[in-house]
């Protein structure tokens, strides 16, 4: 079996993968690159030409995007238990909540944190509407969790929209809702995310 190599920064959503490999419990090797010039060399650049982190080599296999990563461990290891089954009903809430965490949800934060606001024309074209519904969207999910988003079984979507939740919550970027606590206090019976909830 080839080396995972994960290409990251400790003040990056690479932190999200290094808590999925944590909670998979397999080993890798962790480079860690500054911001900047570390991550323009033409040997990195070869592996993420949009000079960002993270990014996962796997032998041939070069996997980018937080999400991606986590869905092709999850998958790789799919024997850990952290995907449904491929043919298990419970991969449609599984690619959902990936992708739309990954998509709308990023693009809504971002809008936020740069205190863009669309108008009612604007959120017609955009991928994600308008903040509000995005987040109210967010909202009916963590309160469909049962619970966890699959159900019973926690898996890597867990660990990708729960590493998003958290870091809403430490940083008072939004009010924590009641159904984001109770997502919390489901995650905290992982150990991994239990250490990091008391950080």
């Amino acid at each position: 079996m080839s080396e995972l190599v994960l290409f990251t920064n400790s003040m990056s959503r690479g932190n999200t993968v290094d808590l999925l490999l944590k909670i998979l419990d397999v080993p890798y090797k962790r480079i860690e690159l500054g911001y900047g010039a570390d991550m323009h060399t033409a040997e990195y650049l070869a592996i993420n030409p949009m000079a960002k982190v993270p990014a996962l080599v796997d032998g041939d296999a070069v996997v980018t995007e937080t999400a991606a990563i986590c869905l092709y461990l999850a998958d790789k290891f799919i024997e850990k238990g952290l995907a449904p089954a491929l043919n298990d009903p419970k991969r449609a809430d599984y690619y959902r909540w990936f992708l739309f965490t990954a998509g709308p949800i990023e693009s809504a934060f971002t809008i936020n944190n740069l205190g863009i606001q669309l108008d009612e024309e604007q959120q017609k074209s955009s991928g994600f509407g308008s903040v509000e519904r995005t987040m109210a969207c967010l909202e009916i999910g963590l309160n469909n969790a049962k619970p966890f988003i699959c159900g019973e079984q926690f898996t890597a979507v867990d660990v990708y929209v729960g590493a998003f939740v958290m870091f809403l919550v430490k940083y008072q970027i939004m009010e924590t809702t009641p159904a984001m606590q109770k997502y919390l206090d489901s995650l905290a019976t992982i150990p991994a995310i239990a250490e990091l909830l008391t950080k």
